[in-house]
């Protein structure tokens, strides 16, 4: 490797001043090590805190963009420009999504309008059911008053839920206030990741010009082999595109295993509703695998209902369906699928889940496994294309 200017690597150590060291290597002298990293991690610390959610809302969009460029640059590759590649992409990417909600939309429409016509037998069970409840609990010694003298149980509930209209308003004013916050944030991540993807080409120039090594392979640019298998941004896209590929398998088996398990619970006669609508609901199911921690239980809800609005025995077997595919997806499936595509140690996945969690709620998990995969090829460039200058060895061996 040369230093970008033709010249061949020194073979001398470098000192502190000199930009090259073995093997063509940056070297990192010992005042940058002992100031200038602390002060580079304090400084990522305090714009971390201090624009959390802005910094948060670049790292979604950032993430976006590199999954999205592969296809962009595809589509730019037959003659397109990039603009109307971009254009492309995201209109492909709507007209999919529409395709998920058609596909969708019968079955859901088929449980509504069965939901609608057993809506009085439900109100006038529910009210049996719950008499019933008050009278055994006032046998027991245990006095409470579900149900009022001359009313019947849900308009003794509603009362007593009246009561307490101000903190229901509150909570659902609070609530109204996230929804809008919520909506923004998806325009801001939407118009920033449409920018990233129109200045991708520019961006990534950008980074070779500022990584170390990265200057050299603008010189190389002919050489497209030596420049896709050691280019950081080519490096970063890859490791983005090994965990999409991740994510879609675990998607993919997740939602046919809760496809077929539906499906024979039909056939068995546990869950008739489930071999009709076996497919929907397990395509609703692997789309929202996609969304870490509340996923599972936002793909099982569908069906959990239709269940219960069938029999209550039956939402349970149903229900326990669901927790078994979650406890096996999240102690099996998940860290082996990511382990391997990642290629990183299934504990670090775990530890990754758990600590976006922990900083940055639903969203943090979200971006967890991607920022993990880019800190491990980057931590790779790195240790290829940097060196720590030697600190000098003390005479006294005990300092």
């Amino acid at each position: 490797m040369s230093d970008g200017e033709g010249r061949p690597p020194s073979t001398v150590e470098a000192g502190p001043s000199s930009a090259g060291g073995p093997d063509g290597k940056v070297v990192i002298p010992r005042w940058v090590q002992l100031v200038g990293l602390p002060l580079a991690v304090v400084a990522l610390w305090l714009l971390g805190h201090a624009a959390g959610k802005v910094v948060e809302l670049f790292i979604v969009a950032g993430i976006i963009a590199l999954v999205l460029n592969p296809l962009v640059s595809a589509i730019q590759r037959t003659g397109l420009r990039r603009g109307f590649a971009v254009l492309s992409v995201y209109v492909g990417f709507f007209v999919v999504l529409a395709a998920i909600g058609y596909l969708l939309a019968h079955p859901i429409a088929h449980q509504a309008e069965r939901f609608a016509h057993s809506v009085p037998h439900i109100i006038a069970a529910a009210n049996r059911e719950i008499a019933h409840l008050q009278r055994t609990l006032n046998k027991a010694g245990i006095h409470v008053h579900f149900v009022s003298q001359g009313k019947t149980a849900l308009q003794t509930l509603g009362a007593k839920v009246a009561k307490s209209s101000a903190v229901i308003a509150e909570f659902g004013g609070e609530l109204l206030k996230k929804a809008a916050t919520a909506v923004l944030d998806v325009i801001a991540v939407f118009v920033l990741s449409v920018y990233m993807l129109l200045y991708g080409e520019r961006i990534g120039a950008f980074v070779r010009l500022v990584v170390p090594g990265g200057r050299q392979h603008l010189a190389d640019a002919g050489r497209r082999e030596r420049l896709e298998g050691d280019d950081y941004p080519t490096l970063i896209q890859r490791a983005v595109s090994r965990y999409v590929g991740g994510q879609l398998l675990f998607s993919f088996l997740l939602g046919t295993s809760v496809g077929i398990g539906l499906y024979i619970f039909g056939l068995v006669g546990l869950f008739a509703d489930g071999r009709r609508f076996a497919f929907a609901f397990g395509v609703f199911y692997g789309v929202m695998e996609l969304v870490p921690y509340i996923g599972p239980f936002l793909g099982a809800l569908p069906p959990v209902l239709v269940a219960l609005f069938t029999h209550p025995l039956t939402a349970v077997w149903v229900a326990l369906l669901f927790v078994a595919m979650q406890q096996f997806e999240g102690h099996v499936v998940a860290p082996q699928i990511f382990g391997r595509t990642l290629r990183i140690n299934p504990l670090l996945v775990i530890f990754a889940l758990l600590a976006g969690l922990e900083v940055g709620g639903i969203v943090g998990a979200l971006i967890a496994l991607p920022l993990l995969s880019i800190t491990r090829e980057t931590v790779l460039y790195l240790y290829r294309h940097l060196e720590l200058e030697r600190w000098p060895k003390s005479p006294d061996p005990l300092l």
